[in-house]
């Protein structure tokens, strides 16, 4: 009995010591038995294990060794050490109201931001060549071509005017509100019936905000995702032609990147948005935008 206490001693104060990287790492009896066991449930970690310590992977079949060597860093990085966009201090006040639905102080005047928001939308619908988006992409003349045109154009203003805080997404929801007001006085002005022109209004208020999602995911992806967006979307999937895809991809990223150029102060007091033609002419005119003049006298 003396005997099996003495070997119990002995076996708890011995540390085992496995080799880890080149180096013996000690390991207690009862940790080595459960890496043991888990070895040999899971075998892949040791593959993982000898790739990152540096070693050599001999695939069967194959005489090709992988030899790769990590870098590794004590530095663990967060959200706190990438850089975040400045966000608006707003109070408990502002909070609230916000989350019953209203809008709080802004830093410029809401008429302002609605002047400018008519302004914006209006660069949509009169300083786009629509009969050139008709030509190259062999779209029909029809009102629901225009609305895609349209729609596509003030996609990229408010992709735009997201970027500019509270002030900026307020000046989005005016530029929907006048887009739809727009679209339903054409329609009366056409002479559509009003219950047909009220479900259409439906449907197409489905369908702007799935291609406003839709859109979202394209410009966020490479340009296969954007195609794709703009395939299912813009040419509601009957493009033969991969080359108006191509025009299209390069129109969006274009102005997108133009649009970002702006600055965004001149952009919530005037909203004036000048267009870059379909089929550029002077590419290097792209980087050198106009500074709008605004006058806010009695605003």
């Amino acid at each position: 009995m003396a005997f099996l206490v003495r070997v119990l001693r002995n076996r708890i104060s011995i540390s085992q010591w496995d080799p880890v990287c080149s180096q013996l790492v000690p390991v207690s009896p009862t940790q080595g038995h459960c890496v043991r066991a888990l070895s040999g449930i899971y075998q892949w970690p040791q593959k993982s294990q000898s790739l990152a310590c540096g070693g050599s992977e001999q695939v069967p079949g194959i005489d090709i060794q992988l030899n790769r060597k990590y870098h590794t860093t004590n530095k663990f990085f967060t959200t706190k050490n990438s850089p975040q966009p400045a966000e608006e201090k707003v109070g408990a006040f502002t909070k609230i109201i916000e989350a019953m639905g209203f809008t709080g102080p802004l830093k410029y005047s809401k008429w302002k931001i609605k002047i400018a928001a008519l302004r914006m939308y209006t660069s949509c619908v009169k300083k786009t060549d629509f009969e050139e988006f008709f030509l190259r992409c062999e779209m029909p003349d029809t009102f629901n071509s225009w609305f895609l045109i349209t729609l596509l154009h003030v996609w990229m203003c408010l992709v735009r005017m997201k970027q500019e805080g509270r002030s900026g997404k307020y000046m989005c929801r005016v530029i929907v509100h006048f887009m739809w007001e727009d679209v339903e006085q054409r329609g009366r002005i056409m002479g559509v019936n009003p219950y047909i022109l009220k479900k259409n209004m439906m449907v197409m208020t489905n369908n702007f905000y799935a291609a406003i999602l839709g859109y979202d995911e394209g410009i966020l992806s490479d340009d296969h995702g954007l195609a794709a967006a703009l395939w299912r979307t813009f040419f509601n999937q009957k493009c033969e032609d991969p080359r108006q895809l191509e025009l299209l991809v390069e129109y969006v990223r274009k102005q997108i990147q133009y649009l970002d150029s702006m600055n965004g102060e001149d952009l919530l007091l005037t909203g004036e948005v000048s267009w870059r033609p379909l089929v550029e002419k002077n590419p290097q005119s792209i980087l050198k935008p106009h500074s709008p003049i605004y006058n806010d006298e009695g605003l």
